[in-house]
């Protein structure tokens, strides 16, 4: 499996390099906290997270409902991209979601670990499907990628592509579970070459979690993978992202490396629940505590 990757992608990450670019990005990305626009883009990129072990129908119901009448009370700002929860919680947030251009997003296969059996997996996927997630959220076998038996996580990776069919599926790398940028390229690799739609960070549980690093040379592997296969591959950044600071420089990396096609929520989310409020606060130029 490695040795098919590494023939036709280049796993090589320049760290010196990332960095005397990143610190350019950063300048790019300062100069549009201020940007409304930005701003009001970044929030529409938002899948909106609630992941506490404490959450129950009740913060289901009301996270929806929440959602659903965003529009009523900021008419002029488009609502966020989805609401994250976990898969216990999907036929409520369901039952009470209104709003048609927000999808519901389950995280799965046994998160945030992903020590579980592969048939357990696979239940879990199918059930979220069943009870109404439009994406899952899914987190590689980190265990078995360390140890070097890559066959195991592509494996695992193309079986719950294989129960999603047309679901949005979303893989998890768990970047600072990694030791270093060439294995967080490898991994993206290795996730997208077994169907990914999507790489994202970090499940938020583990520090660090996104890092500007590791998103930088997710987005090279993304943009490689597009010029070898022609597949446009979504990036999600997650963990930690609360700052308007934080929207800016992910939003300006994706931009820098792949361009303006992928600044929309296809191809792009921010994983967060800070963020949204802070986001709020600084396009209306007020204290907004709205979720």
């Amino acid at each position: 499996m490695i040795d098919l990757i590494e023939e036709r992608f280049s796993i090589e990450a320049d760290e010196i390099a990332i960095e005397k670019n990143l610190l350019k990005i950063k300048e790019i990305a300062k100069s549009r906290e201020k940007d409304a626009e930005v701003l009001k883009k970044c929030f529409s990129l938002i899948d909106l997270t609630t992941l506490n072990s404490t959450d129950g129908e009740e913060r289901g119901r009301q996270f929806a409902k929440k959602l659903s009448g965003f529009n009523k009370q900021y008419p002029n700002l488009q609502n966020v991209a989805a609401i994250c929860v976990y898969p216990s919680l999907v036929a409520t947030v369901k039952e009470n979601l209104i709003t048609k251009n927000v999808k519901i997003a389950s995280v799965a296969a046994g998160f945030p670990s992903s020590q579980t059996f592969i048939d357990i997996k696979l239940s879990e996927c199918q059930m979220a499907i069943e009870f109404g997630a439009d994406e899952l959220d899914v987190v590689i076998s980190l265990g078995a990628f360390l140890e070097g038996d890559y066959f195991t996580v592509f494996s695992e990776l193309q079986q719950i592509k294989d129960v999603a069919e047309e679901t949005r599926v979303k893989v998890i790398l768990e970047t600072g579970a990694l030791p270093s940028l060439q294995e967080i390229k490898l991994a993206s690799f290795l996730a997208m070459e077994a169907g990914a739609d999507f790489i994202k960070t970090s499940t938020g549980k583990l520090e660090p979690a996104a890092t500007p690093e590791a998103m930088y040379v997710m987005c090279e592997a993304i943009k490689e993978f597009n010029e070898k296969t022609g597949k446009k591959i979504g990036i999600k950044p997650a963990g930690g992202i609360a700052k308007t600071s934080d929207a800016t420089l992910y939003y300006s990396i994706v931009e820098q490396i792949l361009g303006n096609e992928w600044l929309n929520p296809e191809l792009f989310r921010l994983g967060a629940s800070r963020l949204a409020n802070n986001l709020l606060s600084d396009i209306t130029g007020k204290e907004v505590s709205y979720y």
